[in-house]
């Protein structure tokens, strides 16, 4: 058991290394080190994150699969759930992507716990439903008191109501 948790430990380790890289525009090496952190261990992070890093390259399909395999691993973390629901938004597939958004605003294990909120917000403006937009973007505000941005588009939805 302890060799398997020396694993993971390595696998979370590159992980955060390619965080790291993907922060500072090194797409490549943050791949790479995702890629050799899948295979030194399989965890939900390396997944998600790898997908994350692909989408960026443009490869939402396989972006879209590796945060599937993510959530097989640990159903409980919000991210990948979050980000599938964001690539098919990016695909233009908005019905699609409201039950994972929907999910990752109930997952058990996540962080930043509005972003799902705010993506359905836009959707519902997308979609021309401004009363439904405005209730996920209170639902983000709930959770990031005293953000401007979202307050500002609570502010900007009322009005186009009124």
């Amino acid at each position: 058991m302890a060799c398997d948790e020396d694993k993971r430990h390595l696998a979370l380790t590159l992980v955060n290394r390619g965080l790291r890289a993907q922060e500072e525009g090194e797409l490549e090496k943050a791949v790479e080190l995702y890629r050799a952190s899948l295979d030194i261990h399989p965890t939900a992070e390396g997944h998600t994150y790898l997908g994350w890093a692909l989408s960026y390259a443009g490869q939402l399909d396989e972006a879209i699969t590796h945060c599937r395999e993510a959530i097989e691993i640990d159903p409980d973390f919000g991210n990948p759930y979050n980000d599938i629901g964001v690539y098919l938004m990016q695909q233009r597939h908005l019905d699609e992507a409201i039950p994972w958004l929907e999910r990752a605003k109930a997952a058990r294990r996540y962080e930043p716990r509005h972003f799902p909120f705010v993506n359905l917000g836009s959707i519902y403006v997308w979609r021309g439903e401004l009363r439904r937009a405005i209730e996920e973007f209170k639902g983000a505000l709930e959770l990031m008191p005293g953000d401007e941005g979202i307050a500002s588009a609570i502010c900007e939805l009322e009005s186009k109501l009124n």
